[in-house]
């Protein structure tokens, strides 16, 4: 066993707070990898409250995680002690049911094994993840991390990044694409950066004027205030892909009417409250609203990959972990440019 390091929610009411636990000896598939990094996620927050339904405490959060491989077990092939790695949201799947066998480990139909607030498959402990100093997994569910990039702004890349990447590259757009991005937060901004640079014309769809600038800078062509009625005139039947990145409750049928013949809305947020949408706002003009979840582990690692070949990381506020608490409230009020990275060192 190794000693860990982590801060820890005790109930779904307690702050976050200073938490030793013991993290497994090593299996003979199992990479120890030292953190240095770790993202905060949206969904950090609503597992740690129970807003998810209940969760198992103590809960350490921390899905987007990167830091130096320490020890391998002992048939551990694709990495050795040194090596920069990353994991990010699953630690393990059955590998075994078809969707497994394609690369597909997310949607697992036996239930993916998630970095936290998951039973592990062997063992039966509960999952504890990244807000911690050190972190075991199998090698399988581990990933290659490239030196060209700054480390603190990678490490999203493995929950925003690979949200975003993965149904862009699903639905393969590119070039000749009008595509819509609704909401400049964590998910919004690499959907930006990723659609542009997969050579689409990119609109940011926003209630907040103040993100505009943002929106320009981070690549977007055209930019639409979505409280302004006059400014959606001319986007009636005009795109091909709305990336629907908002959590909170919102009219789809209002974007839904701006997608072209044949137009594919993509939810990847994932509202309190179920959608109202009539038939015909679909089939009218055949149109799509679909859902997509993270990438599995052979396209997070292209992902890697292809960031590190583009200059592609998120864009972050580094923070102390005594300050997770605070960085929690400050995103319910979307005070962050777009990611908080806790800085492992500081724990």
């Amino acid at each position: 066993m190794t000693q860990a390091k982590a801060y820890a929610a005790q109930s779904a009411t307690d702050p976050l707070g200073p938490y030793s636990f013991e993290r497994r000896d090593l299996r003979p598939h199992d990479v120890q990898i030292e953190i240095f990094y770790c993202g905060v996620c949206h969904s950090d927050l609503h597992t740690v409250r129970g807003e998810w339904g209940p969760a198992s405490y103590p809960c350490v959060p921390g899905h987007e995680i990167v830091g130096r491989v320490t020890a391998v077990g002992e048939h551990v092939k694709k990495f050795k002690a040194g090596d920069l790695a990353g994991v990010g949201c699953l630690v393990d799947s059955c590998r075994e049911c078809h969707n497994c066998q394609q690369g597909l480990e997310q949607y697992c139909e036996n239930g993916a094994t998630f970095t936290y607030n998951s039973p592990d498959r062997l063992d039966g402990s509960n999952t504890l993840g990244g807000y911690s100093n050190t972190i075991v997994t199998d090698e399988s569910f581990v990933l290659r991390v490239s030196e060209k990039l700054a480390l603190e702004a990678v490490a999203p890349l493995l929950c925003a990044g690979i949200t975003t990447y993965s149904p862009l590259r699903y639905w393969k757009v590119g070039a000749g694409h009008k595509v819509a991005i609704l909401g400049l937060g964590g998910l919004g901004h690499m959907a930006v950066k990723f659609a542009v640079s997969f050579g689409a014309e990119v609109t940011m769809l926003s209630t907040s004027p103040s993100k505009e600038a943002d929106a320009k800078r981070l690549g977007a062509h055209k930019f639409a205030l979505t409280k302004k009625p006059e400014q959606l005139t001319d986007l009636a039947n005009y795109f091909d892909f709305i990336i629907d990145t908002v959590s909170a409750e919102h009219d789809y049928n209002m974007y839904l009417n701006m997608l072209n013949t044949n137009g594919v809305m993509i939810c990847v947020g994932a509202p309190p409250t179920a959608a109202q949408i009539p038939a015909s706002n679909l089939i009218s003009q055949r149109r799509s609203i679909v859902g997509s979840l993270i990438g599995g582990l052979p396209e997070t690692q292209e992902m890697l990959d292809y960031c590190a070949e583009h200059g592609i990381t998120s864009d972050v506020e580094v923070i102390a972990i005594k300050d997770i608490n605070e960085a929690y409230e400050r995103m319910l009020k979307g005070d962050v440019r777009y990611r908080f990275v806790i800085d492992m060192a500081t724990l």
